[in-house]
């Protein structure tokens, strides 16, 4: 890591970032230049190497431990470390990489800026890491992976069945996920389906894409989503404004904190569940199986999904052939927030 001062003159150490906006580069450009590891035009190379010998920036360590063979750590970028399926997928790296005998450094990234991008991309490229796992469950891991230089084995890790780039990646199939808990409720009798669904990046997720498959292979009406944060307050607003409809018999949540702020939204209306209103969550977070009632979710194991990105990087590092993705359908399970409701029994 850089030092915040450094005697006599307490200059700032430079750091990657400086090198580029110095050069008037990219920070990937920079660390091609330094690293060798493609071709970079003239010019540029010599607008680097000069700012390289004006900051007086020493070029990191990481490629040149790939280079050397020591291979003893392992980098996360990440948007965020507090939310479940965050902290559960890092300690599946975490896991895997002791038990392969590295260690894990975290570098958090702060948001899609390019300045906060590149403040992680500086801190894991001056440390001597072996490879990288970007966590693409927010739009500052996909900004990440997108900006990290082709220099060092870099794989992804999230939920989904599509994206873009070369690496590697880990997923969590959700759109077929969202499609189950959509079904279950579709053969409850409940008429359609209302959807809360959680912060994407930039695009429908896989939860609620999947919702709008089942609905549209149905052939039933497709509710306007409602959208909430991560917080479980927004869910119990969003519960709210469901609880003043009465045409309401079933809700998929984005995640199961929103579904517990529905619930009890719900609830504090005079609402039932099951018996007015079916709710389903999505995480399966280790709290909703004690909650009254129980609620219905999708199982998601983060962990293995950090562990099955560990192992595509370390094929990677080793030199063999890695599999473009690795991919996993969560489980529907089943609890006694779901069922038939009184209020499908009305007439339209």
């Amino acid at each position: 890591m850089t030092s915040n001062a450094t005697p006599p003159n307490h200059k700032k150490v430079p750091v990657l970032s400086d090198v580029a906006k110095a050069a008037g580069v990219s920070v990937p450009t920079v660390s091609r230049v330094l690293t060798s590891s493609k071709y970079v035009a003239p010019e540029l190379r010599e607008r680097v190497m000069k700012a390289v010998s004006d900051l007086g920036y020493r070029p990191n360590s990481a490629a040149r431990a790939t280079r050397s063979g020591k291979r003893s750590m392992v980098a996360v970028l990440t948007g965020g470390t507090s939310n479940y399926g965050y902290a559960k997928t890092i300690e599946g790296i975490e896991q895997a990489s002791r038990r392969a005998g590295m260690s894990v450094i975290i570098a958090v990234v702060e948001s899609d800026d390019e300045g906060a991008v590149n403040a992680a991309l500086d801190l894991v490229l001056s440390q001597p890491v072996a490879g990288v796992i970007a966590l693409e469950f927010d739009r500052p891991g996909m900004a990440a992976a997108k900006a990290f230089p082709q220099t060092v084995p870099l794989v992804v890790a999230g939920g989904g069945t599509r994206r873009s780039g070369p690496a590697p990646s880990a997923l969590l199939d959700e759109r077929s996920a969202g499609r189950d808990v959509t079904n279950h409720l579709l053969s409850l009798g409940h008429r359609t389906v209302h959807h809360v669904a959680v912060p994407t990046m930039g695009k429908q997720s896989g939860r609620t894409e999947g919702w709008k498959a089942a609905l549209t292979a149905a052939g039933v009406e497709i509710p306007p989503a409602l959208h909430a944060t991560w917080d479980p307050l927004s869910g119990y607003k969003a519960g709210e404004e469901l609880a003043r409809r009465d045409d309401v018999t079933a809700v998929f949540c984005g995640n199961d904190d929103v579904a517990i702020g529905v619930m009890r939204a719900l609830l504090d209306h005079g609402i039932r569940v099951p018996e007015d209103v079916s709710v389903v969550g999505f995480d399966d977070q280790p709290h909703v199986a004690l909650w009254r009632p129980a609620l219905t979710t999708v199982r998601q194991d983060f962990v293995d999904l950090g562990e099955r990105a560990f192992k595509l990087l370390s094929a990677a590092i080793e030199g063999n052939e890695v599999p473009a993705t690795s991919t996993v359908k969560p489980e529907l399970v089943v609890r006694a927030s779901t069922g038939e409701s009184s209020r499908s029994l009305l007439p339209n």
